[in-house]
């Protein structure tokens, strides 16, 4: 019994080990994988080169700057406004530039 006990123990840990990894780029990639999926030139056809960095580049930015806008509610979860959003958006955008 104390065997199957100890046995049960050490199953829980490693499995507790094996999904406490996290990748921390899985959040990044939905965005870029949108963005890449959206890289076409007015014709339709996909973007090529230094318009296509250009472009995903941009375009993770502004993705960036409307998860911040998203969060930028007080504590009473009314949208702030004013200094109070200037000042939560310039601290949000250089969060997510790191």
């Amino acid at each position: 019994m104390k065997k199957l006990f100890a046995s049960a123990l050490f199953a829980l840990f490693a499995a507790n080990v094996a999904f406490a990894q996290a990748p921390a780029a899985a959040a990044a990639a939905p965005a870029a994988a949108s963005c890449e999926a959206k890289a076409l030139d007015k014709n339709g056809k996909p973007l090529a080169g230094a318009a296509k960095a250009s472009f995903i580049k941009k375009c993770e930015a502004d993705t960036g700057a409307n998860d911040c806008a998203a969060k930028a509610v007080d504590k009473n979860g009314k949208p702030l406004a004013g200094a109070a959003k200037t000042s939560f958006m310039k601290k949000c955008e250089a969060d997510a530039a790191k």
